[in-house]
């Protein structure tokens, strides 16, 4: 795994989660998002799964059907997307992209946000993940 993706634009946590996940580069993540007409400072990149759900399958990676609440860090799948920081805004939903993954029984947080101390996070009582979004890697 490279080391985590940072975000190199304030909204482009979406292009920063799946590069986390495919082990690309932000720069690679947005040219190719870019090239199917998704952009970082398209606010639906962040209120919408669709672009997210889109950019990975382009990379023939699986995603659930379907958004799951969260209800526990342990029931969490061993890789996924998770919205955290949820909120309205003249009652649309948005979030910000973070990456869950459980490696050899360690679990961690891939947070893209430019300002924090360590991308790779473990505050879980930090973070208030309100949904999760499974990725199935062939």
């Amino acid at each position: 795994m490279l080391g985590p993706v940072i975000q190199e634009e304030t909204t482009g946590c979406g292009i920063a989660a799946v590069a986390n996940i495919l082990g690309k580069t932000y720069s690679q993540m947005k040219a190719s998002a870019n090239a199917m007409g998704i952009y970082a400072d398209d606010k639906s990149l962040w209120s919408d799964t669709q672009y997210a759900r889109q950019m990975l399958s382009a990379a023939d990676v699986k995603t659930s059907a379907y958004e799951v609440p969260f209800t526990s860090w342990a029931t969490l799948p061993d890789l996924a997307l998770l919205a955290i920081k949820y909120h309205q805004e003249e009652g649309k939903n948005f979030w910000h992209w973070v990456v869950f993954k459980r490696v050899d029984g360690k679990s961690f947080v891939l947070d893209s946000a430019s300002y924090l101390p360590s991308n790779i996070r473990t505050d879980f009582e930090s973070m208030q993940p309100k949904w999760f979004i499974e990725v199935i890697v062939p």
